[in-house]
């Protein structure tokens, strides 16, 4: 009988360790998630305060880049919605209007995204799977596009 308490307890006291790491691991890991949302995600009165990835496509027309500085100011589209993206730096030289682009960042409390990061697309008929599937589920995109891998 005391034999089948210690293996019972040995379990439960394995089990238990399990879901400390477990638990532990998600605790740690939880603020280095960065989240993808496309535009159409986003509800505008509840804007994410965290780092989130942010994808579609530039909106044609609405690139503009200020010529005493590296800021740019462009809008991310689902061809549903749309969101005004702030970003200062170099973008990738991939990066231009019509073109897939991922930006990662915050929202600022004007509802702007401010990317610290921007990724383009690397040729001209790929685009990031997610981002693919996510523009196809939003509009039922054509299976011809350029947005299929």
């Amino acid at each position: 009988m005391k034999v089948k308490t210690f293996r019972l307890t040995l379990l439960l006291s394995a089990l238990a360790a399990a879901s400390s790491a477990v638990a532990l691991a998600l605790y740690i890991l939880g603020d280095q998630l960065v989240y993808y949302y496309v535009p159409s995600d986003i509800d505008p009165h509840q804007l994410p305060a965290r780092t989130l990835r942010l994808g579609g496509l530039v909106e044609e027309g609405s690139l503009t880049q200020h010529h005493d500085s590296e800021a740019l100011a462009f809008y991310i589209t689902d061809l549903k919605t749309r969101l005004p993206v702030v970003f200062r730096g170099i973008p990738p030289a991939l990066f231009q209007e019509g073109r897939g682009v991922v930006a990662e960042g915050r929202f600022r409390t004007d509802g702007t995204f401010q990317a610290s990061l921007i990724l383009a697309k690397h040729d001209e008929t790929y685009m990031p799977p997610y981002v693919a599937k996510s523009l196809q589920a939003q509009h039922d995109t054509p299976t011809d596009t350029p947005y299929d891998n």
